[in-house]
């Protein structure tokens, strides 16, 4: 992912850990219903990580300067490293990548449809707020995974660096001429919407990842609490866009 953005994120909330979470994969695997959520999980952000490379090269060639498509360049290449790891896991539990992908490909492409940038600028927020509301959404649900596929996950959450350099760019822009700040807003805004009615409809698409989301698989996620990490995942939206200059 792009961005973790840690002060504030979704990750910081308390999220009660399970009897899954206290086991390795070997021991958590054994149950059927687990297995094909993680595989699941696994393929949603596998794909996700090759949407986000494929995205910012493209990003790049909207870039003002060398040095900035340099920088989306590098970061580009840290996502395709994300989704080489997730692959090779996949691969390694015995599951064949593509078709763990698969089904959540005409998801991400209808959010991108949806959100197509028209400038630069509109690209950078694009990646900073999707990408964010997205690595809320897996941190939440890491703490009710296996250890082994926690640690997995965890790590390709990692920052690329684009939190700082979407931040940094856009404010100057803000600076440049105060009215960007307001198209922005707005801007941020529909991708909050698109991003949550995306993943909301993934989710209830695949039976096993919305057990694992109210609870069955994973011991004690149930609903009061999918509705508070939804609140939590809002509040550090609404911090991101302060650290934006924006309103929320």
């Amino acid at each position: 992912m792009t961005s973790s953005d840690k002060p504030g994120t979704a990750a910081d909330a308390p999220a009660g850990r399970t009897a899954v979470a206290d086991r390795d994969w070997s021991g958590a695997a054994a149950d059927p219903q687990y297995h094909a959520a993680v595989v699941d999980l696994l393929g949603a952000l596998a794909y996700g990580e090759l949407a986000a490379f494929e995205r910012l090269a493209e990003d790049a060639k909207l870039a003002p300067t060398l040095a900035d498509k340099a920088e989306l360049a590098k970061m580009a290449s840290a996502e395709f490293h994300h989704f080489e790891r997730l692959r090779n896991r996949l691969a390694e539990i015995g599951e064949e990548p593509t078709a763990a992908m698969e089904p959540f490909v005409a998801a991400f492409a209808g959010f991108h449809k949806q959100t197509a940038p028209s400038d630069w600028l509109e690209g950078l927020v694009k990646a900073y707020v999707g990408d964010s509301i997205a690595s809320d959404f897996y941190r939440e649900v890491a703490a009710r995974l296996d250890a082994d596929t926690r640690e997995l996950v965890l790590a390709v959450l990692d920052d690329t660096g684009h939190a700082g350099f979407a931040v940094e760019k856009v404010r100057a822009a803000i600076d440049a001429d105060p009215r960007v700040g307001g198209r922005l807003a707005l801007w941020a805004r529909r991708l909050m919407g698109e991003a949550l009615s995306q993943s909301q409809r993934v989710v209830a698409d695949r039976d096993a990842l919305s057990t694992m989301l109210v609870g069955g698989v994973a011991d004690g996620f149930d609903l009061a609490e999918v509705g508070r990490m939804f609140s939590r995942i809002t509040e550090a939206h609404t911090k991101r866009m302060a650290a934006l200059g924006l309103a929320a």
